[in-house]
């Protein structure tokens, strides 16, 4: 609850909670599917790898500039491979955590997590592994399962695997993943998403609609089962009622992202381009889903508190907006 009024005195003020950071356009992995390289993400006129890239100590400067220009709470860094830009984090991310502010970086874990960063207060070290090991290590050469269990060591992570259509063709599949995963003391928590298409889009990765419920089915037993999978039953019940659109997505709306050449907002959310929202998976968006549908005492659901909030935010940041 605490940090739902914090988030909620943001956008009545008209700033978004969260701030979403693509750090470099470099990545040395070439997922089937990735979002950051498709041909619209950031708009259509420009591609990521076409994008500007920073490094050193202006990487640090910008990323610190349009952190202390937009205030969130929360700082989510992406990439490409964040990883490719650790001597600049070791610098960023004990910044943000002098901010009070909750950071989150999310890795193939491609390379070693630098010890150090183990003991940076609010940071949230999240290590995207896709399916089992002959699966994962053919979607997401070189971060292999060799190099990742190497990578993560001291390190409490969290695990975060998108399910595909290839992993769900085999019953038990799910299980035998959060089976593996749960028993590596360097593990602290089990998220799974759904791999999210763009409008149009046709691939092997794409879940059926059959394929949906029984992931959804799955992820409900599997959660009673395994300690680790930290994923309330409201969350992954949002798995099967996704937005429609853009604007009914609470995380859409309450999350600023920025391309790496800093220039570009990524729109209409993190995924960019023209998401298929009806077949969502995203994690944040059922999370804060799933939040906005709960009701305080006396009936009032979140998400109408939301709605208004956002109006009136919206509109100050206008007016600050005009006269600066």
């Amino acid at each position: 609850m605490e940090g739902i009024i914090t988030a909620w005195g943001k956008i009545l003020r008209g700033y978004n909670p969260s701030l979403s950071i693509e750090i470099t356009r470099e990545c040395p992995l070439k997922c089937p599917g990735c979002y950051a390289y498709g041909h619209e993400p950031l708009g259509g006129d420009i591609t990521l790898r076409q994008g500007t890239d920073y490094k050193g100590q202006e990487l640090i400067d910008r990323v610190l500039a349009i952190v202390d220009e937009e205030r969130p709470i929360h700082v989510s860094i992406v990439g490409g491979e964040p990883l490719v830009r650790f001597r600049e984090l070791h610098e960023i991310l004990p910044r943000l955590a002098e901010r009070g502010i909750y950071t989150q970086v999310v890795t193939s874990a491609v390379r070693p997590i630098p010890i150090e960063w183990a003991s940076i207060p609010r940071l949230q070290m999240v290590v995207s592994i896709d399916g089992l090991q002959p699966e994962h290590d053919v979607r997401r050469t070189p971060a292999t399962y060799d190099r990742i269990q190497k990578h993560i060591a001291g390190h409490q992570i969290t695990v975060h695997c998108t399910v595909t259509r290839q992993q769900v063709q085999r019953d038990g599949y799910l299980e035998e993943f959060a089976r593996l995963w749960s028993a590596n003391p360097h593990v602290k928590q089990i998220w799974f998403s759904l791999y999210t298409p763009q409008v149009g889009e046709v691939s092997a990765e794409i879940l059926t609609s059959h394929d949906r419920e029984r992931v959804v089915a799955a992820l409900m037993a599997l959660r009673r089962r395994f300690a680790k999978i930290q994923m309330p039953e409201g969350l992954i019940n949002k798995y099967a009622v996704p937005p429609q659109t853009p604007d009914d997505c609470v995380f859409a709306q309450t999350t600023t992202c920025v391309s790496a050449d800093f220039e570009h907002r990524i729109t209409p959310c993190q995924f960019g381009g023209n998401p298929d929202c009806s077949q969502c998976g995203c994690i944040a968006s059922a999370g804060l889903a799933a939040v906005a549908a709960h009701r305080l005492p006396g009936g009032l659901r979140v998400g109408a508190i939301f709605d208004t909030s956002l109006r009136i935010g919206r509109t100050l940041r206008h007016r600050r907006e005009a006269v600066a």
